[in-house]
């Protein structure tokens, strides 16, 4: 199974999939590296791995419509059977939903359908739950529609909100875990423990 990563900055996900398809705990292989961002460190992990990168944005491509065509044909390029989305801050078009439907996953550092939604990412969500005296926290991989955070859940890990937690005691806790969820979650796609639709 060929993955593509889309991620917009640091990517601390991407390189635990990196690390996991490495070290051989994920049996997927890591195939490209897509960012809105050509500053990203993500693309520099990618390139340290040995994995190809692009960087596609309005930079590159001004037309909304034609971006999202060389989106998807940079993925079929590639041969990519599955897109993770990990930290990416773009919406992706029509045309890639439409050709990956049922085969682009996303993570989220919440229990969906909580505190999820446009402008829920990062700190931003860790602050919602303790601001709402939240006992549990976690993360959700999820399928990707047309909407934020909407498409079905795929698998969730659910992690303890202590009442020592800041934001980022939380945080780092609740990432440590959506890694782990994502890899564990690769690899039944992978294995086909989790179907794909036909293509």
């Amino acid at each position: 199974m060929n993955i593509a990563i889309f991620a917009s900055h640091f990517g601390s996900t991407l390189q635990a999939i990196l690390d996991a398809a490495k070290s051989g705990e994920l049996r997927a292989t890591p195939r490209l590296v897509i960012s809105n961002n050509s500053a990203s460190e993500a693309l520099n992990r990618a390139k340290r791995a040995g994995v190809a990168t692009r960087h596609l944005s309005s930079l590159t491509h001004a037309n909304q419509g034609e971006l999202d065509a060389e989106i998807v044909r940079t993925l079929s390029e590639h041969a990519i059977d599955v897109v993770v989305l990990a930290g990416y801050m773009k919406k992706l078009g029509p045309q890639v939903i439409r050709a990956y439907a049922g085969r682009i996953l996303n993570t989220h550092p919440a229990l969906l359908p909580k505190f999820g939604g446009q402008g829920m990412y990062g700190d931003r969500v860790h602050a919602a739950v303790l601001v709402a005296n939240e006992a549990e926290s976690g993360a959700t991989v999820h399928w990707v529609d047309e909407e934020y955070d909407r498409g079905g859940v795929i698998a969730q890990v659910r992690v303890p909100v202590l009442a020592s937690d800041d934001v980022a005691a939380l945080g780092k806790r609740v990432q440590a875990a959506e890694k782990q969820l994502l890899v564990r979650t690769l690899n039944q796609l992978a294995q086909g423990e989790i179907e794909l639709p036909r293509r």
